[in-house]
């Protein structure tokens, strides 16, 4: 029998690759999403779109008494960590608060897995690095915080109800595939901005901060491509049907500075790229790199583009193709 996965925020960067890759493994998709921050046109073909809020119970409630789900990747969210700073009740409502709405609907409808995208930022800044799974969580903005009370309720819920679960906490989403790119308004990442600056969209990219203790003064990243973040979100969706709970970090295990990146997207764009420096930004940890060694052992994932230039190198060929992004 065909298994169908509401894929929450799937208009979305990441949710619209992980819907493209549940379509090609047969899967039956239905996508959730209020189209705030998603595209309609990146919702791929084959996909059921529903436009609405995960806070809202009374749609939730409809759909899944009608179509009645095997899973839920929950994806919708705001990601913004110096906005969060400056904005905490929107993102501990949208985040934190609306989630629990969702996960009302999920336990009420039986839905047997649920799928969290979380998020590195649930370490703040870390005591060592690598950091690994098991490092003190101490998130240092609003956006950590408002996904790891979501991980602490699913904690719960899982002891409680039984609840099924995954925790997936990854780095920097990077690059793009054919179709599918990175599409933000306002863009607020660094790569896409970096791109945009190469069109000659925008002047300048900002370094937020060049005193930090790394090796050129800016802040270190771990990048990893959409597409090998999509397909680890479906290994454990598989796995969730012979274990009950899985927390994974999901990243390359190497840094890059912002130097370093900006000077990558010169290199693949042959443009120069003017940077200018700036303050940094309230809660940004000076470096996070992920070890992923726990998901490559258990479940023989690992990144298929972890070059940094071979990820810049797809993100600007997919805004070349597209450089205003997805039609409105």
């Amino acid at each position: 029998m065909t298994e169908r996965v509401l894929v929450t925020g799937g208009a979305g960067y990441i949710g619209s690759v992980v819907t493209v890759q549940l379509l090609e493994r047969g899967y039956e998709v239905v996508v959730y999403d209020n189209l705030s921050h998603g595209r309609r046109a990146a919702v791929p073909a084959g996909a059921t779109l529903v436009v609405d809020d995960i806070g809202n119970r009374e749609g939730l409630d409809r759909l899944l008494r009608t179509q009645p789900m095997d899973a839920v990747m929950h994806f919708a969210a705001f990601i913004e960590a110096g906005q969060s700073m400056r904005e905490p009740i929107k993102y501990f409502r949208n985040n934190t608060a609306n989630t629990l709405t969702l996960l009302e609907a999920v336990l009420a409808h039986k839905v047997g897995r649920f799928v969290f995208s979380s998020t590195a930022a649930v370490y703040g800044t870390p005591e060592q690095t690598p950091v690994v799974e098991d490092a003190p969580l101490r998130p240092t903005n609003v956006y950590g915080e408002s996904k790891l009370l979501v991980e602490r309720m699913l904690d719960w819920l899982h002891r409680i109800h039984d609840l099924r679960y995954a925790s997936l906490r990854y780095f920097n989403a990077s690059g793009a595939t054919a179709d599918h790119g990175e599409d933000h308004r306002p863009e607020s990442h660094l790569i896409p901005l970096a791109l945009q600056v190469a069109l000659g969209q925008r002047d300048r990219v900002a370094l937020y901060g060049t005193d930090y203790p790394t090796a050129d003064g800016t802040c270190v990243r771990d990048y990893i491509h959409v597409a090998d973040l999509a397909r680890a979100h479906l290994l454990v969706l598989e796995q969730l049907k012979k274990v009950d709970r899985l927390i994974y970090n999901l990243g390359n295990g190497r840094g890059f500075t912002v130097r370093e990146v900006i000077e990558a997207v010169r290199r693949v764009t042959g443009h120069a790229v003017p940077a200018l420096e700036a303050d940094r930004r309230p809660g940004d940890p000076a470096v996070l790199v992920a070890s992923s060694d726990k998901i490559k052992s258990e479940l023989n994932w690992s990144p298929r583009m972890p070059d940094l230039e071979a990820i810049v190198q797809s993100a600007w060929a997919w805004r070349r193709a597209h450089p205003d992004g997805y039609p409105t």
